[in-house]
């Protein structure tokens, strides 16, 4: 699962989709192509954007939910765990090791 999450969080259009969708969770695959067109300028076609969100839901980053006809994706930051138990970063406040 590590592999798929490094490769869905390496494309930068894949990265803006996760902020769009921390921003506002609960998106339609149409809120979701308005919203990368209108703020971010990014001209690409709506299946372009369902193949990027497959990736990041085969990543564990996006779930999908129907409501009535419509597929709504919401955010899953859970996976971005993995990144940070596996290189913890030292606590600055603990205690010092001393030199030999």
């Amino acid at each position: 699962m590590a592999d798929d999450l490094f490769k869905a969080l390496a494309d930068p259009t894949r990265r803006t989709i996760l902020d769009e969708l921390a921003e506002k969770s609960g998106q339609t695959l149409f809120e979701i192509c308005s919203r990368l067109s209108m703020k971010h300028q990014l001209g690409i076609s709506r299946q372009a954007v369902s193949q990027h969100l497959a990736v990041l839901e085969a990543a564990g980053l996006v779930e999908t939910r129907r409501e009535g006809r419509y597929k709504v994706h919401d955010l899953n930051t859970a996976p971005l765990r993995q990144i940070a138990e596996r290189w913890p970063v030292p606590d600055p406040s603990g205690p010092e090791k001393s030199a030999p």
